[in-house]
């Protein structure tokens, strides 16, 4: 050691990070545990060791467990409503299939957050939690709902479009899991697994034989 340096001045000096930074590292290494493992079985020691931080300071940002889970799914949701943004000029079918790379593009660039996302929220899931799944759910639906020109869809084209959403979310999390199937291709099929769930709808409802009609 350098003559007149104290032990404390010779060690490294700790990494300095503004607060937001700080809360964004310890939501991503939340969403990273949440991602692959049930809440449950995630503790805040968990997520500090993983974010290189100490127990205090999770407790600092967040106050508990639960509500450091709740700010990183809700994280995660905003990122992926900021991709489902409606970009108007092109038809109706063209525009869903550009909706869907914009999703699938969140879906391969935020593996965790996307995982934890839908891992945390199954359909009966009160609270909090089942809100921000939902509130994604049902942006991605008036998405849809808006490329096709509905001001007020049937209970048939409703149910079927939330069908829909239900299959992309699965097909996100099989492809994220399997990646056995090229990006482009499974967008394609989406795009017509779409237009046949239409097509079975449009048997039972004439709102949606007309649509179809137009849209393809």
């Amino acid at each position: 050691m350098t003559p007149g340096k104290s032990a404390e001045t010779a060690r490294p000096a700790r990494r300095r990070l503004s607060v937001d930074r700080r809360r964004e590292e310890l939501m991503a290494a939340a969403l990273e545990l949440f991602s692959t493992r049930d809440a449950e079985d995630v503790s805040i020691d968990d997520v500090a060791s993983a974010a290189g931080a100490s127990r205090a300071l999770v407790y600092h940002y967040f106050g508990g467990k639960q509500e450091l889970y709740v700010a990183a799914l809700r994280s995660a949701a905003e990122q992926l409503e900021s991709r489902l943004r409606p970009q108007e000029g092109g038809r109706p079918l063209d525009e869903l299939a550009s909706g869907l790379r914009r999703y699938f593009d969140f879906v391969e660039e935020h593996a965790t957050g996307f995982a934890a996302l839908l891992r945390g929220g199954p359909a009966n899931r009160a609270g909090e939690v089942g809100e921000i799944v939902d509130g994604v759910r049902q942006r991605l639906f008036r998405l849809i709902q808006k490329q096709m020109s509905v001001d007020e869809p049937s209970p048939v084209l409703r149910m079927t479009v939330r069908s829909w959403i239900a299959s992309v979310e699965t097909a996100g999390l099989d492809w994220l899991e399997h990646r056995d199937i090229e990006r482009p291709t499974l967008e394609k099929l989406l795009v017509d697994h779409m237009v046949a769930l239409l097509r079975v709808a449009a048997a039972h409802d004439g709102d949606v034989s007309r649509l179809l009609e137009r849209l393809v």
